[in-house]
Order: C-alpha cells, then sequence, then structure tokens
C-alpha cells in the first residue's frame, strides 16, 4: 500500500506502508520533512500534522474529541480536513492516500 504527502514547494514523496502502521510512522520512516512526530504517536505533541487531501477525508475518518483538540495547538493553521497523522493507520480503504504537508 501507498502514500503521497504533497510538501509545500509542490514536490511529492510516494512510500509503501505497511497495513497497521500509522502514517506518521511512514512519514518518518521516509523523512519527510515536517512531519516530526516528536512524542512517538502518543497524541501529545501534535507534530505529525497534516492535510488529508479531500478527495480521502471521509476515508480516513474526522478526529477523535482529543486529537481534534491537539489540532487547534498545531504550528501551521489547522485546516477543515487536518489530522495528527499518528493517529491515522494505514489500510486497505486508504491505499494511495494524498496528504499535503502545511507550510
Amino acid at each position: 500500500m501507498q502514500a503521497t504527502w504533497r510538501l509545500p514547494n509542490g514536490q511529492s514523496i510516494t512510500a509503501t506502508v505497511h497495513p497497521g502502521q500509522t502514517l506518521m510512522e511512514a512519514a518518518v520512516a521516509h523523512n519527510v520533512p515536517n512531519v516530526i512526530g516528536e512524542c512517538g504517536g502518543s497524541l501529545s505533541c501534535a507534530t505529525c500534522h497534516v492535510v488529508v487531501d479531500p478527495a480521502w477525508a471521509t476515508r480516513a475518518g474526522p478526529p477523535s474529541a482529543f486529537e481534534d483538540d491537539m489540532l487547534d495547538v498545531t504550528d501551521a493553521d489547522r485546516q477543515p480536513t487536518s489530522r495528527l497523522s499518528c493517529q491515522i493507520k494505514m489500510t486497505a480503504a486508504l491505499d494511495g492516500i494524498l496528504l499535503h504537508i502545511p507550510g
């Protein structure tokens, strides 16, 4: 399965993501800029903020209530489809997902 991260400069990074792996773990493993995952995925830092492409938003699902609160403290402005990538696990339904990295 694959995910693509579109960087603020328009370049993209596409990488293989294993089922059950979080998109934050995959981004860090593939050196995606600005996805840090400082807390290791414990939902306490918001350094893995991504904007799910609107075409994928329904499949990725909405943030949980706690994730929603954490999105209010991201460095980049929150967007309607913002998510913390540590909270999105790869599934077959997300194969090919497009994520935008905030500037």
